[in-house]
This record gives C-alpha cells, sequence and structure tokens, in this order.
C-alpha cells in the first residue's frame, strides 16, 4: 500500500530530528531569562516598525532587558484584537507587520540592547463560526475550520471537537476547543514538527524567546517535546498557565520546560492595593503558596485580565502605578509591564491599526513610559540578587524596605502625606529619588527624612546618585498644592485645572494650566501657593480645536498646609 499522508509526514519529522541530533542542537529548559537585566516590557498590538523605534528611543536606555511583541503570524481578518489569536499560517504576516518589518524590529531592538520575546500561539488554529465556509487570512492564505491548506488537516485537529466544558477534566482541558478554535492535537509527531518549524523560523530572525499561549491546554510532556526541536538551547521560554482553584491542570506541571506566568500574583496584588493591607506584603512570594521565584513571570495586568477584571489596571488610578512600583522593587519572579491603549469596547483592536504615533495619543496608554514605572527598571537592575532589608510599615498601606546596600524604596498608599526619617542600608550621600527627580541625602547611619504625598513613593539606588536629566519639581517642603485627577480623553483632548487665585488663572480657561499626562490616565501638576492658603478650583477639559469643556458638580475647595503640599486625589466628573 502507498503511505498514508500521516506516514510520510511522520518520516520527514524523523529525519529532521536525526539532522538536529547530528548538527548537536539539544536545547535545555531554561527557567529564567538570562542577563541581568529581567524586565519585559509588553507592547500589546503594536506594530513592529512602532515596537522598533520604541527600543531604539526608550526601552534600552530605561533598561527593560526585553521587549514582546504580539502574535506575528498570519490571522483571521477582522479589527478586534483577538483576531491576533487566531492563526490561519505560520507566514508573518499579520496586521502588526510582515516579514521584513518584524526582522528590522528584532534588529534594531537588539541594537538597543533589548531582547525579542514572541507571543505564540500554537495551541490551536483559526475556529470561524461557519466551519463550512471557506475565508482567507490576513496574508492571503484561503482556508476553513479544521483544513489550512500546506499545513494542517482534519486528522491533526480530532482529537474532541466540542469546546471545552469541565476544568476538571484534565482531557477535556487538554484536548478539547478552547472557545471554539479549532484545536492541534499536540501529541501528534508531526504537528509538534510544524509548531518546532515556526518556532524556528523566528529564530531565525534573531527572536530570543517565546511567550506561549494558553500552555495549560497543552500536555507539558508536549510542549517538552515541540522545545526539544528548537535550534536555540538558550531560547527563553515563559507559559501562561492560569491558576484555578480545584482544577485538573497545575501551573506548576510545566516548570521542567521554563518559567510559567504566577496569575495569583496579580490576583492577589489587586486584592491588597485596593481592598488590604499593604503591610501584608512582607512575605510576599513563595510564603503564599506561587511557584519558585526563579521560575515565576510575573505582571500587574495583561491583555486578558485587564479585560476580564481579575486584576488592577491602568484606571485604576494610583493603585495601579504603586502596585508596579512594588513589583519592580520586590524580588520575586521575572515582571512583565503591560502596556496597551484605551477601550470601552473589550474586543476593540488596536488604534491606527497598531501604528504609534506618539505615547498618549490616538489612545496609546503607554504605562512602560510612565515616569513611575519606567524609573523603577533601573532600580530593579541596580537591587538584583540583593535581599530584602529594612522593612518598615505602618500596619496599613504605608510600607518601605530595601534591597540590601543598593536600593531602598518607600510606598505612600494613604490618602493624606506621610514625613519620616527611614532606615537604609545605603552608603552616606546624596541620591536622586527616580520616582520625583528631587535629590534626597543619605546621612552616615544609612538615614534619610522625607515627606511623601498622598498616593506617591520614594525611590533609591546606587546607580542614581545625581538628578541630572531628570525632572525637579520644587522640594517636597515647597508649599502648595500637588494635583492628580484620573481623567480619560480622547485623542487631542487634554486636562487643565483653573481656580479662585490669580495662578491658577483665576477661573478663565484660557489661562488654566495644563496637567501632565506621563502617569496617564492620571494627569498631575505641582502649582506653588503661600502656605495656609485656601482656594477653589476645578478641572476643565480642552480639545485642540480649542472647544473648552468644565467638569460638573461644585467648586473643589482645598487648603495648603503650614508644611509642604495638599495632595488631592480627584477624578473627574462628567
Amino acid at each position: 500500500m502507498p503511505p498514508t499522508v500521516r506516514t510520510l509526514r511522520a518520516l520527514v519529522t524523523a529525519v529532521a530530528l536525526a539532522a538536529a541530533t547530528l548538527t548537536g542542537q539539544a536545547p535545555q529548559a531554561q527557567a529564567a531569562p538570562p542577563g541581568e537585566r529581567d524586565v519585559t516590557a509588553v507592547l500589546f498590538e503594536w506594530k513592529f516598525e512602532s515596537v522598533g523605534r520604541a527600543c531604539a528611543d526608550s526601552l534600552g536606555a530605561a533598561g527593560y532587558g526585553y521587549v514582546q511583541v504580539s502574535p506575528p503570524q498570519e490571522h483571521v481578518q477582522g479589527g478586534q484584537w483577538w483576531t491576533s489569536y487566531q492563526p490561519v499560517s505560520y507566514k508573518i504576516a499579520g496586521r502588526l507587520g510582515d516579514r521584513a518589518a518584524f526582522k528590522a524590529m528584532v534588529e534594531t531592538c537588539h541594537a538597543a540592547g533589548v531582547k525579542v520575546v514572541v507571543d505564540s500561539v500554537i495551541n490551536h488554529m483559526a475556529g470561524p463560526a461557519d466551519a463550512g465556509a471557506t475565508f482567507t487570512g490576513t496574508g492571503g492564505s484561503s482556508y476553513t475550520k479544521y483544513s489550512y491548506p500546506g499545513l494542517y488537516s482534519g486528522a491533526d485537529m480530532d482529537d474532541c471537537r466540542a469546546s471545552i466544558s469541565n476544568y476538571q477534566d484534565r482531557g477535556n482541558v487538554q484536548n478539547c476547543e478552547l472557545v471554539q478554535l479549532a484545536d492541534l492535537d499536540t501529541g501528534e509527531d508531526y504537528v509538534r514538527g510544524r509548531i518546532a518549524g515556526y518556532l524556528n523560523d523566528l529564530l531565525s530572525l534573531g527572536v530570543d524567546g517565546f511567550r506561549i499561549d494558553g500552555a495549560k491546554h497543552m500536555p507539558a510532556a508536549d510542549l517538552a517535546n515541540i522545545k526539544s526541536r528548537l535550534t536555540s538551547p538558550g531560547a527563553y521560554w515563559k507559559q501562561e498557565a492560569i491558576h484555578g482553584a480545584g482544577e485538573a491542570v497545575s501551573p506548576s506541571e510545566y516548570l521542567g520546560n521554563g518559567d510559567v506566568q504566577e496569575f495569583r500574583y496579580a490576583r492577589d496584588l489587586k486584592r491588597m492595593f485596593l481592598n488590604e493591607d499593604l503591610a501584608h506584603l512582607k512575605n510576599f512570594g513563595e510564603a503564599w503558596g506561587y511557584m519558585p521565584s526563579g521560575s515565576s513571570a510575573v505582571f500587574v495586568d495583561n491583555h486578558d485580565t485587564e479585560r476580564g477584571g481579575d486584576t488592577l489596571t491602568h484606571k485604576d488610578g494610583a493603585a495601579y502605578t504603586l502596585a508596579h512600583v512594588f513589583m519592580l522593587a520586590w524580588p520575586y519572579g521575572s515582571p512583565d509591564v503591560h502596556s496597551g491603549y484605551e477601550w470601552t469596547d473589550k474586543d476593540a483592536g488596536p488604534p491606527n491599526g497598531g501604528a504609534v504615533k506618539a505615547c498618549y495619543a490616538d489612545g496609546w496608554t503607554c504605562q512602560h513610559a510612565w515616569r513611575e514605572i519606567s524609573s523603577m527598571v533601573a532600580f530593579r537592575n541596580a537591587a538584583r540578587g540583593q535581599a530584602v532589608t529594612d522593612w518598615w510599615d505602618n500596619g496599613g498601606d504605608q510600607i518601605a524596605f530595601g534591597r540590601g546596600a543598593k536600593a531602598y524604596v518607600a510606598v505612600n498608599h494613604e490618602g493624606a502625606a506621610l514625613t519620616r526619617t527611614f532606615q537604609t542600608s545605603l552608603a552616606a550621600g546624596d541620591y536622586c529619588d527616580v520616582q520625583s527627580g528631587r535629590t534626597v541625602r543619605v546621612d552616615s547611619g544609612g538615614r534619610f527624612t522625607a515627606t511623601l504625598g498622598a498616593d506617591t513613593a520614594v525611590a533609591l539606588h546606587v546607580n542614581a546618585r545625581t538628578c541630572s536629566g531628570a525632572p525637579t519639581p520644587p522640594p517636597a517642603s515647597a508649599p502648595g498644592v500637588s494635583f492628580a485627577v484620573n481623567a480619560t480623553t480622547v485623542p487631542g483632548q487634554n486636562i487643565y485645572v483653573t481656580g479662585d487665585r490669580a495662578e491658577l488663572g483665576n477661573w478663565n480657561p484660557a489661562g488654566a494650566l495644563k496637567l501632565d499626562p506621563a502617569a496617564y490616565p492620571v494627569w498631575k501638576l505641582d502649582v506653588s501657593l503661600p502656605a495656609g492658603t485656601a482656594f477653589a478650583y476645578k478641572y476643565v477639559r480642552k480639545d485642540a480645536a480649542g472647544n473648552v469643556t468644565w467638569e460638573s458638580g461644585p467648586d473643589r475647595t482645598a487648603t495648603v498646609p503650614a508644611n509642604g503640599k495638599v495632595t488631592p486625589a480627584d477624578t473627574w466628573r462628567n
């Protein structure tokens, strides 16, 4: 009898494996990112050209070790973000750019000292609702569900053609269809070979690692086999395996393959920063039942959780920003900083098809570039390898801790200012508070005194001893007001403040003061006012045409204290 298609595929795969063995290509699992910089900027749904520009302009200089890009393979057509996660073929031909643009991005990022991780969708193929219809992908490939010409046929997706319905059943989770997407039989040798071929193609373009989307829906042994076929033994491997209490599949099963994303970390940060006391974070990490730090990837939010509501999001204002400060200062796991865009429709795709003309424009939120977050990347790099020392807390939402003699951070997540002398293990001398750009002097005993406004932090490290080139707002002791308002806008709009003082424009919108969107959606501005001044104020929104919209409600009021600043934490009133 003539050999079957599957037999021929097996023969081809066997030859390829033999060749790999002869050339000595036998990769080993690597649980932690190589190098001294372990923070990843996740530029969700950014075009490759825009990613390359970000690497050159800011990521490298800030100290990010990695940038993660959204799935590059050909996918179903449509404007929604999730179309990127429905593969049609393994050609580099998605909406974010073609093969040439992808390769140029990798080269640009490498030149800036930033490695590239690819979000890799290998559990499934596209799953149109009408399984009998023929469709065309973003790269021109025709396909139907269960038939992707030149790549897979129905025989490669015949384990289970029903949707996953029972997370207490291992076979149901790992063999059936995730939201009706055509599930690949990763136990099949041919499928493993084609997936490895796709990942090896990306490696040939210079990619440094992979995030494995939907890892829990593939047996760990199948993924280990696929990884064993890679041509680069040092490729970073980060697996999405969402923890679910009582479920049949545990994320820890995947630790032998590489890093695993610790979803409990992000969920607990939300609980701590919104509902409980930060003082409880004193032993945050493995003592909370998490996976080993050296094999865990952590985050405050990602593209799924910000839409699902189970973690903090950028719409949570200071809680979100300070959670990043804590994550980047705390020695557990390898952190991801999610950077996306504004949305009201959870399905909405990226603005401008993924082209980022500028941060904070066209709806791009650019969390990776917020000063409070980006400044902590270098802090983390400086503190690498140092244990937590000098812990302090007030029993509530004010905490501080050091990282040996390398770094120190204090966080005030309460509604009033905190003035305190902090004990550190830092050497005496001047340091730049990378959160504010102000100089802080540490005495010979390792102590410094600082005032932290409500919902602010102070962060010092040995690689930032001077504040040259950093913002230099008025000293913390100077009297006045630190405005902060959570206000979402659309492209072309900005937020201003005005009030009943000359310093605030005397209620004249033309003289209103523009607030800084660097921590968007929180807009900030420091204004000097005499101590004891009682004043009224209100926020206004202006668009590119000069149209003015006043926030609703009565005038806001505040009084400058005898020392320091009043620090209102406001929310725009529609």
